[in-house]
């Protein structure tokens, strides 16, 4: 590489839960730098998630549930090897990982249908705590696409 390596910035965690994960995912949430406003739609998700969660269980604890089970732990990357394309599994980075289900986990809940944002995150979060929803299935269907194409592995570099 030319360049040297980007240094790594850290982030503040939230007043509310303190937690760093939870400024990240209102940090993809965020439309035109309108922080306030992500953070309002997140806290008003976790109160509807509080009241509809089963018992035992907080919105912050479904929400970092369901964001377990919607991170992928291996996709497939495009590689072009003797003139065709071939889909080749690899494994995620810790960091993409949680990436990658923050961003199905907004997406998802931005397609749904409901009133407001937060009550369309509430659902979606509710459905993938629960292993069902649109953010789950494209896990299972990134997995599936993996484990199809696993006989290609071997040319992983």
């Amino acid at each position: 590489m030319r360049k040297s390596k980007p240094k790594k910035r850290y982030l503040q965690p939230d007043s509310v839960f303190n937690d760093e994960m939870v400024t990240f995912f209102v940090n993809n949430l965020m439309w035109d730098g309108k922080k306030s406003v992500a953070f309002s739609i997140f806290y008003d998700a976790m109160k509807i998630v509080d009241g509809k969660a089963e018992e035992g269980s907080n919105g912050y604890e479904t929400w970092k549930k369901a964001l377990a089970n919607v991170t992928p732990s291996v996709e497939v990357k495009s590689r072009r090897i003797g003139g065709s394309n071939f889909q080749i599994p690899t494994e995620v980075r810790p960091a993409r990982r949680n990436s990658l289900g923050m961003k199905w986990l907004i997406m998802f809940s931005r397609k749904r249908n409901g009133k407001s944002m937060a009550d369309k995150l509430a659902q979606e979060i509710l459905a993938a705590s629960k292993g069902e929803g649109a953010a789950y299935k494209k896990k299972e269907d990134t997995h599936r696409m993996a484990d199809a194409n696993k006989a290609f592995a071997h040319f992983n570099r």
